[in-house]
């Protein structure tokens, strides 16, 4: 593997494209998104943006190449994530659905599923969306328990050559799709006969069998379109199973690498734009005295170490998503740290910048609240760290096999 901290030509032309793109129509996205009350016309509003990406090709850039898209490393998504996130994280999450949604179809899918499930996420115009139907209102950090304990609550029942999906999901970003019918693609977690499967329904299969129960209103990532569903008798294809039988909790995991990794990143996207709205105003600020308050330790102290912190952050993202676009063995691990690291510090980051600022970052006027309320979700999405992440790297050191210097390639 050769190592290089320097972007290619390709990785500052991609930068450049998306950080244009980024300012040019997600700044004043979230502008109008921040101007709306109800979750689900302010949700809306990304649509039309949306359009504007698939049709620059930034959704394929979230495709790897073998499968048809764009991305060639895991580097390259890091690079194009950060630079749409820091202006608009409700965006990339709510564009990023295959990300996760589609990780099993290129893990296990057969020649027939791969080409039948990723093309509508080669278009070059509309806004599909994708969902990893995962997470249950009654809690999913325990999805894989078995009797007596309940586990995931979805159920799919074979009938023929159909199964019957009944359950209840939610958090998960366009379950319910732009128009309450469903997205173009739902990769289900549910409950089969033989255990915890993956089963695949398109929109066709869930329009007229799926109610949305609740729009969440949620103090950040307000543009996210989040909802909690019902779905009734969905019926699919007998072979729209991914892989076989009880591969579920399996597969499930390894499709939580990539976006467990790319929270690193979205962190970073958060700090970044909260370190540079506290950097201008410890340049310029006074706050009465005779010299601008950067040049107080105490302030600086601060700013030195949430930076160094940032850079830290991103380098351990980019480790972990290359890891998992390449398939290296070190990408589980990477993955979890890039996931529990990353988003707690974000937090830790922000608040101890707004505390270099002081009250004056308490007003809703000012800017660095808004990406607090994003960071702060962090922690708790894509697997949470309490109930779930961090329990994955008890049990991944627990085996007398682990080798402390596997991930990072010095074993």
């Amino acid at each position: 593997m050769t190592v290089s901290f320097s972007l290619t030509a390709d990785q500052e032309q991609l930068k450049r494209q998306a950080r244009s793109f980024a300012r040019e129509q997600l700044r004043p996205l979230m502008t109008a998104v921040g101007q709306s009350a109800d979750p689900l016309q302010r949700a809306l509003l990304l649509r039309p943006v949306m359009e504007q990406a698939v049709q620059a090709g930034f959704l394929k850039s979230l495709i790897p190449v073998p499968f048809g898209g764009l991305a060639n490393s895991g580097v390259d998504a890091a690079i194009f994530i950060e630079e749409l996130a820091s202006e608009s994280p409700d965006f990339v999450i709510s564009m990023a659905g295959p990300l996760i949604a589609l990780a099993p179809v290129y893990e296990v899918g057969t020649a027939e599923q791969i080409a039948r499930f990723v093309t509508p996420f080669l278009a070059d115009h509309g806004a599909p969306v994708a969902a990893m139907a995962y997470s249950e209102p009654g809690g999913s950090a325990n999805f894989d328990a078995e009797s007596p304990a309940e586990g995931v609550r979805t159920r799919a029942v074979l009938d023929g050559d159909e199964w019957v999906i009944n359950g209840s999901k939610a958090w998960a970003s366009h379950l319910g799709g732009w128009d309450g019918e469903g997205p173009d693609l739902m990769t289900i977690v549910c409950r089969t006969d033989r255990g915890v499967s993956l089963i695949v329904a398109e929109r066709e299969q869930l329009r007229g069998h799926i109610d949305v129960d609740e729009y969440y209103d949620l103090p950040g990532l307000r543009g996210c379109l989040t909802t909690r569903v019902t779905l009734r008798d969905v019926r699919v294809p007998k072979d729209y199973l991914l892989g076989d039988e009880g591969d579920g909790v399996r597969l499930t995991r390894n499709a939580f690498q990539a976006s467990g990794a790319s929270i690193g990143t979205f962190s970073v996207a958060a700090m970044r734009q909260a370190f540079d709205i506290a950097l201008r105003f410890a340049q310029s600020e006074k706050r009465g005295g005779l010299v601008p308050v950067i040049e107080h330790q105490a302030v600086a102290d601060i700013l030195a170490d949430a930076k160094g912190k940032i850079e830290a952050v991103r380098l351990l993202s980019w480790s972990a998503l290359d890891a998992v676009f390449a398939g290296r063995p070190g990408a589980p691990e990477l993955s979890l740290h890039a996931k529990i690291f990353g988003s707690e510090t974000g937090v830790e980051v922000i608040n101890a910048l707004i505390k270099a600022v002081g009250v004056t970052a308490y007003d809703h006027d000012f800017p660095m609240l808004r990406h607090l309320m994003d960071v702060l979700a962090y922690p708790i999405i894509e697997g949470g760290n309490v109930g779930v992440r961090r329990r994955q790297l008890q049990a991944m050191m627990s085996d007398h096999a682990f080798e402390p210097l596997a991930a990072s390639g010095l074993a």
